[in-house]
């Protein structure tokens, strides 16, 4: 039987899922040191709610108060041959158009920044309106940026998530979740080996029985408030029962079924402004409409039934 991998360029011969680098690393500056200054307006901000990646940024954005400061524009969830493309403005469920250039595909974008790129279109990408050029589509420095950045311009400039005195422990924990945990879901589902299936499979339990062992004496990751790795975490859980499980074959266990890491999930979710950035809609027709080499039918499955409204219980945590 011929095996068919999701993203061909990007599967080892071992059958192993490896994911492409990022391509355009500028960064925005709050000293000036760049040719990306912060201001207000100036730049915008492409992403897929139904993207982990993309939501990373989208939750800081949200937290840091950066709405009325940087534009938002979100993709349809069904991403094609083309990448990803842009709504027609008919449904809210199919995305939204792009309000800047009438784009039909975020694929235009990368062209106009580098006419030769030919690597996939990935979100986030954070846009400069000045320079009409990509500044950078790696969410880790999106994600960044806006923690540490953009504080002049955002409606909660004293929100700390990324601690000074942390940033040693913040920085290693984050390799291991990403590495075992946000990547590993997907090294696991777009394995073409039983053996590279079962290596990032075990790896991703492994990490998560450690994280929940840790937060059985902490509220959060790193103590009494959530930071950067708490959030970096989170996008990963909120997708996990509903698509991980199933369709990328990490079934040994839900989040459902972990005693402090579902309490903890709930917890992040019920912070004020996180619930909408979460559209469960998006997510599971991304992945189930998306992936035809996993999900050849499409079929979007109807469950599971969650209620990310439940008391989480974690208060007493210190």
């Amino acid at each position: 039987m011929s095996v068919r991998a999701q993203f061909a360029e990007e599967t080892a011969a071992d059958g192993s899922f490896v994911r492409q680098d990022d391509v355009f690393r500028d960064w925005v500056r709050a000293d000036g040191s760049t040719a990306y200054p912060v201001e207000r307006n100036r730049y915008h901000l492409y992403v897929s709610l139904a993207c982990p990646w993309a939501s990373r940024t989208v939750v800081v954005r949200r937290l840091k108060g950066l709405e009325e400061a940087i534009g938002m524009t979100v993709v349809d969830p069904i991403r094609d041959e083309r990448g990803w493309r842009f709504g027609d403005g008919a449904s809210p469920r199919d995305g939204e158009p792009d309000p800047l250039y009438g784009w039909q595909l975020l694929a235009q974008a990368y062209a106009a920044t580098d006419p030769q790129y030919r690597a996939r279109v990935t979100v986030p990408i954070l846009w400069d309106r000045r320079t009409e050029r990509i500044v950078s589509n790696s969410d880790d420095d999106i994600m960044r940026m806006f923690e540490t950045e953009f504080d002049a311009v955002a409606g909660v400039p004293d929100l700390d998530l990324y601690p000074r005195a942390l940033r040693p422990d913040i920085d290693a924990l984050n390799e291991r979740i990403y590495h075992d945990v946000n990547d590993g879901v997907y090294r696991a589902g777009f394995a073409t080996s039983q053996a590279a299936y079962e290596r990032a499979a075990y790896r991703v339990f492994e990490r998560l029985d450690e994280l929940d062992t840790r937060l059985a004496s902490r509220r959060y990751l790193f103590g009494a408030t959530p930071v950067e790795s708490d959030w970096r975490l989170f996008v990963t859980l909120i997708r996990f029962d509903a698509v991980y499980v199933g369709h990328f074959k990490c079934n040994l266990r839900r989040i459902a079924d972990y005693a402090n890491l579902a309490g903890y999930l709930r917890d992040l979710y019920q912070i004020d402004g996180i619930a909408a950035t979460v559209d469960f809609d998006h997510i599971k027709r991304h992945y189930y409409g998306t992936h035809a080499e996993i999900n050849p039918t499409g079929i979007v499955p109807i469950g599971p039934q969650q209620d990310l409204w439940l008391a989480h219980g974690r208060e007493t945590l210190s």
